[in-house]
């Protein structure tokens, strides 16, 4: 029997803007509200409003919360100061990733772990797991928090109109305590759109207010409210990977291209050293696969599981792909054998629906904001 999703404190105000809705790794979001290419360009020069409750908070507590965390997370969580943030992954014993994962330091022995909606229970029976002989808590937060997120080059100015936060002071990839529209929040600057922005972590009896009043502080600097649709392309643009396309269980974070997240320097123990060590001596030697940027010349749009070829063989698999409203043409991130991995690298194509449509090799990101 089917279960009905999950709906965010938002819902109904989404309903009432709209939205067309979906569902989500078990929840009811919004999609869209009108066009995805003026909510993706909005984001890109003006700014754009997310709701992201869908994430999962996991809070880590005790005094050696970050001794676990070092034991498993491949990350070097020992290092990240009070108030910073650190991007880095939980993958199994045999190196595959279970999932990527934002921490937060919010105190000396306290964190929050952020999963990916589809993997926030994964996550947290992997802490609960592995906290066993270490004095820590693992608590589920999921329900403790909405998460809003107000994205673009406008951001700082509007969020500025309604917190009392230092908002010049706050680095990427950090976060601060502070007051958004009179209630409190958690207030970090970390994002997924290729863009400066902020996401704000508070009570989902607070989050309709907060969001009619960033709606209300951004109308004259062109805010509008953003789907799922326009996030994935401006991820996608941003060359950042999404969970279950460029990174699944049978993946090493080298595998990925992201081996610099894997911390073998950092004191004792953690799961899937062994295993990644041997994955990191692979990709030095003779990595198998790398992961590219595909340019469309034509206008025809590749899609996930299509192949990428080159002289009538398959050299690859698209793991992303759609038009890119910035670029004005059809891109996807695939991985493709090394050998065909070079940027300008001739003669590679996708193959959709039999015909092999001629794509350019390039360097990911597709886009990078003038700072």
């Amino acid at each position: 029997m089917s279960t009905a999703p999950r709906l965010t404190a938002l819902d109904a105000l989404h309903r009432s803007l709209g939205a067309t809705m979906t569902d989500f790794a078990g929840w009811d979001m919004p999609l869209r509200y009108g066009s995805e290419r003026d909510e993706h360009n909005a984001v890109r020069t003006r700014a754009g409003l997310f709701d992201l409750s869908h994430m999962g908070e996991i809070t880590v507590t005790g005094p050696q919360a970050v001794d676990l965390l070092d034991h498993a997370l491949v990350g070097n969580i020992s290092t990240v100061g009070n108030g910073r943030a650190r991007y880095t992954m939980i993958c199994r014993e045999d190196g595959g990733i279970l999932d990527d994962l934002i921490v937060y330091r919010l105190g000396e022995t306290e964190y929050m772990v952020v999963a990916n909606a589809s993997n926030a229970q994964v996550v947290l029976d992997a802490l609960v797991a592995r906290a066993e002989g270490f004095d820590a808590e693992v608590r589920d937060d999921r329900d403790a928090y909405a998460l809003i997120a107000v994205q673009g080059p406008e951001s700082p100015g509007i969020l500025a109109q309604v917190t009392d936060a230092d908002l010049d002071g706050l680095k990427y990839y950090a976060g601060l305590p502070g007051t958004v529209a009179g209630v409190p929040a958690l207030i970090a600057r970390t994002g997924y759109t290729g863009e400066d922005g902020f996401e704000l972590f508070l009570k989902p009896e607070h989050a309709e207010g907060v969001w009619k009043a960033l709606t209300e502080a951004g109308a004259g600097a062109g805010l509008i409210p953003c789907g799922l649709s326009c996030r994935d392309t401006l991820r996608l643009e941003a060359g950042m990977p999404l969970y279950g396309h460029e990174l699944t269980t049978d993946l090493t974070p080298f595998d990925a291209g992201l081996g610099r997240v894997v911390k073998f320097e950092k004191p004792g123990d953690f799961v899937g050293r062994k295993a990644l060590q041997a994955a990191a001596e692979r990709a030095e030697t003779a990595p198998p696969r790398k992961l590219v940027g595909l340019i469309a010349e034509g206008r025809r749009v590749p899609r996930a599981g299509m192949s990428v070829v080159a002289n009538g063989e398959v050299i690859g698999e698209v793991t992303s792909g759609a038009p890119s409203p910035t670029l004005g043409k059809p891109i996807a991130m695939a991985y493709v054998d090394a050998a065909h991995a070079a940027p300008g690298t001739e003669g590679v194509g996708v193959d959709i629906r039999g015909t092999h449509e001629p794509y350019q090799v390039v360097a990911l990101p597709f886009y990078k904001r003038q700072k």
